[in-house]
Parts: structure tokens; sequence; C-alpha cells
């Protein structure tokens, strides 16, 4: 094939938003080689479907894979179904919960969709790494395990920590590196994207490539993308996650929930805003960082579904939060509930109804004054719903639910 940008201005498009690149020499002069012969270089990109979303934090690394898509290069994600039963230990203190295999195939499914977002699905080879990991017999193993040493392994930051601590750190989870790195021998990967906190299983697979007699693939970290909290690294189990599934209105509610000082790492990160643009936004801040927010804001909800569905979640939330909004949503959902002629308290109302996951967390909600009936606030959770009774909940700022009970 004949590739549309030279190697320097590929290099220029794919090292932007990168943490590090190992090593850079290499990687130019793959790409001149791909740009000579014609031939794509195979861009590998795996993923343990351990959680059945995806949220923005996923995406700085998958909008990468797309621009090499964009560029010409064979793009292969691979889904860690064999891998994700293990859990990879990377930044854990802990040994981790070892996943079901239905729990695996059940998020791989997702996974598929999801990425369908970001990716030309027409354009990727999707591969599950079960395929050649799940045949290997014990000979194999053994090869494999012979390739690295305890003492390298022990290199590595988290097992270092809990080596010295004495926290246990079990055989499995020395083979995570291992099997996630084999999978580079398994597709003959040229270049390996992943999260900074993934640079140690990355430079494995380096080392088995070589160690299998292939070219050693280009690695290319990138930032880890903080939450909503802005401090901690955006995770579903810690609540500051935006996922990619999100309605638009909670995707454009939660974005406008993050710190200021994150706004120029986001738009770097998660739009294609070029540079000059995103200084200027940066600029503006200053004086309204309220506007440069619905900007970014807009700008990502997009990315993930059109302008004009982010244009109605901008114009919902104004009619909720700004001056001359009633302070509730164009659109909410009604909830027909079954009820006892006694009643349903208020926090079993809040689980029942969607709003909520647990009775603990709505106990928590109504306790830290989240709760509203009506457009009031509720703070006692035993407050009694009887059959007959149609109510406006609220939790937070976000969430609506209108219930109306029966018997």
């Amino acid at each position: 094939m004949r590739f549309e940008y030279t190697p320097n201005e590929q290099l220029t498009i794919l090292s932007k938003g990168t943490e590090q690149i190992v090593s850079n020499e290499d990687f130019v002069q793959k790409l001149a080689q791909s740009y000579v012969t014609g031939k794509p270089l195979t861009i590998k990109l795996g993923a343990d479907p351990s959680a059945p979303d995806l949220h923005l934090g996923h995406t700085v690394v998958l909008r990468k894979l797309r621009q090499f898509q964009d560029l010409g290069h064979d793009v292969v994600f691979i889904i860690g179904d064999f891998t994700g039963r293990i859990g990879d230990p990377s930044g854990k203190s802990k040994t981790r919960t070892a996943l079901t295999v239905e729990e695996v195939r059940s998020n791989a499914e997702t996974y598929k969709n999801q990425v369908g977002k970001i990716l030309d699905l027409d354009k990727v080879r999707i591969e599950f790494n079960s395929s050649w990991l799940q045949v290997m017999n014990l000979a194999d193993t053994l090869q494999l395990a012979s390739t690295y040493t305890v003492a390298r392994m022990l290199e590595r930051d988290d097992f270092e920590k809990r080596y010295k601590n004495q926290v246990p750190i079990t055989i499995t989870e020395f083979f995570y590196p291992l099997l996630q790195g084999y999978d580079s021998v398994a597709i003959n990967a040229d270049v390996e994207l992943g999260g900074q906190d993934q640079t140690f299983n990355l430079l494995v697979g380096r080392e088995l490539q070589r160690a299998y007699g292939q070219e050693p693939q280009i690695t290319m970290t990138f930032p880890l993308l903080e939450g909503l909290d802005g401090k901690e690294k955006m995770s579903k189990s810690l609540g500051n996650y935006v996922g990619i599934s999100d309605t638009p209105k909670d995707m454009y509610g939660k974005l406008l929930s993050i710190p200021d000082n994150l706004m120029p790492k986001y738009f770097r990160l998660l739009t294609d805003l070029p540079e000059e643009e995103i200084k200027s936004l940066t600029k503006q801040m200053e004086d309204e960082p309220k506007q440069v927010k619905m900007r970014l804001a807009r700008e990502i909800v997009t990315e993930y579904y059109d302008k004009e569905t982010a244009q109605h979640a901008e114009d919902e939330f104004e009619n909720i939060f700004g001056k001359s909004g009633d302070g509730l949503p164009d659109e909410i959902e009604i909830v027909s509930l079954t009820a006892s002629a006694e009643g349903v308290p208020l926090q079993k109302l809040l689980v029942e109804s969607g709003l909520l996951d647990s009775g603990s967390e709505a106990r928590r909600m109504i306790k830290q004054g989240a709760v509203k009936v009506d457009q009031q606030k509720v703070e006692d959770g035993m407050k009694m719903f009887v059959p007959g009774d149609s109510v406006l909940l609220q939790v937070g700022k976000r969430k609506f639910k209108q219930v109306a009970l029966t018997e």
C-alpha cells in the first residue's frame, strides 16, 4: 500500500500525548521501513475484561490506536480473556481475586461493542488471547518461564514493595507479565500501546520477542488520566469515572464536575483540538472557567454521540442548574412499583427504583443530605410511602425518578 504521510509526519502525529517511546530511534526506523515497503505495522493493544464498562481513562490509548488505524497501519485489539482470569497485578498491593470464565466472557462481549465507538471495527483485528495461551502445554509454559528470572520480576515496583513488606506474591502473578508479553510474540507485534502503569509488562514483551527470535516491538506509554476527584487514576471501583456508555446527560454533567486544573489535560488527551487552541482555552480559563468547561464537555459528548445530542445535554443541564431553570430535566423516567399496605421506606424505594445500588448507599446519601422527595430534602430514611403515592425522587444533582406506587 501507499502511505499518505511521510515517516516524519507520522512520527509527529503519533508522538503527541505519549509519556515514553522505547525506543524513539527504532520507531523512526520501523516507520521508514514500513513507508518504503508499503507494509503496514502491526499495532497491538491488549485489555483484560476485568469490568464490563470502559471509561474515558481507557480511551486515551484507544484514541491513539485510532490514529495508527487512520494512518494505514494494522490494528490488533487483544481481549485478554485468558489473562483476565489471573488479573493484572500492576499497582496492586495484594493478590487480585480471579474472575470466572463466565465473568470474563460477559465483559469481553461488551468491550467489543464499546471499542466500536472509537475504532473502525471493519479495519481492526480482534483476538482473544485464550486462542494461543489455552493450548500451550507444560513444556511450552516452562520454556516461557525460562526466559525471565525472579530477580528481573522483583525489579517491578509493586512486586518489590510487596516482597520487602512480606506481602504474598503468587506464582501466577509472576506469570501475568509473561503471558501478556507472549501475546506480542503470538501476533509478531511491531508496536504495543499501554498506560504508563503498564511499562514493565510492555517491556517484557520486547524481551520475549528477542527470546523467540523476533524483532522487538516499540512500546508507547501514555499518561494516566485522573478521575473526577482530580487525585486518583480514573477507576470504576473508585466511582470517579466517566463511562463511554454513559448517557449524554450524565457524561456532560460529570465532566462539569472535574477540577479546573485538569481541563488542559482532558483537552489534550480526550479531544482532537489543536495545541494552539488548547493553549488559548487554557488562558481563557482564568476569566471564564465555566465556559471553558462547558466547551470541554460538549467536545467529549460530541465524540461519543453527535453535536446535536451534546447541545441538548448542555441545554438540559442549563435548564436544571441555570438561573432560569426550574431545577427539573426535560424528561424524567417514570417507574411503577408495588407496595404493601404498610408502605415502603424511602431507603428501600431509592434502591428499588434503580436510583441507587444498595441500602447502605441509600442510607449514606440520605445522611449526607443528597436525597430529595418532591424537591424537598428528606433526612429520614424510614419515611414511608404507600400505594397510591406518586413522588419525584432525586439523588444529588443529576439523578431523578418519578415513582408511582401500586398495590
